[in-house]
């Protein structure tokens, strides 16, 4: 599914967890609020609460009540350990597809970085 069609909250979710890995949000660190990430986003705030409560369902952020939310330890390489799973078990097959069907020699990828 592309990304455009996923619904908004799992994009958000996507961004949130990229910023996670990338080191942008470290664990311990505050995200922002709500609101604050909405208008960043340009995004309805419920829809922002419904993808940070995703990720307190996952356990990888916390909520401290009147302080704010804040990335969760051990939350970076659980997010890690899924990414690469969905990626081997999800995208990696229909890339491998595409690189079969047209015949790319894989050192030509490798060349290409």
């Amino acid at each position: 599914m592309a990304a455009a069609d996923r619904p908004v909250y799992l994009q958000l979710r996507d961004r949130i967890a990229e910023a996670i890995l990338e080191g942008r949000y470290r664990e311990g660190d505050m995200l922002p609020s709500v609101r604050a990430f909405a208008a960043e986003q340009g995004a309805n705030p419920l829809t922002v609460a419904k993808a940070y409560q995703l990720f307190q369902e996952e356990g990888l952020i916390v909520v401290k009540r009147g302080v704010g939310m804040f990335v969760a330890d051990g939350a970076t390489k659980r997010l890690l350990d899924r990414e690469r799973r969905a990626f081997l078990d999800e995208e990696w097959p229909r890339i491998r597809q595409v690189i079969e069907r047209l015949h790319i020699d894989p050192a030509e990828l490798f060349e290409r970085a």
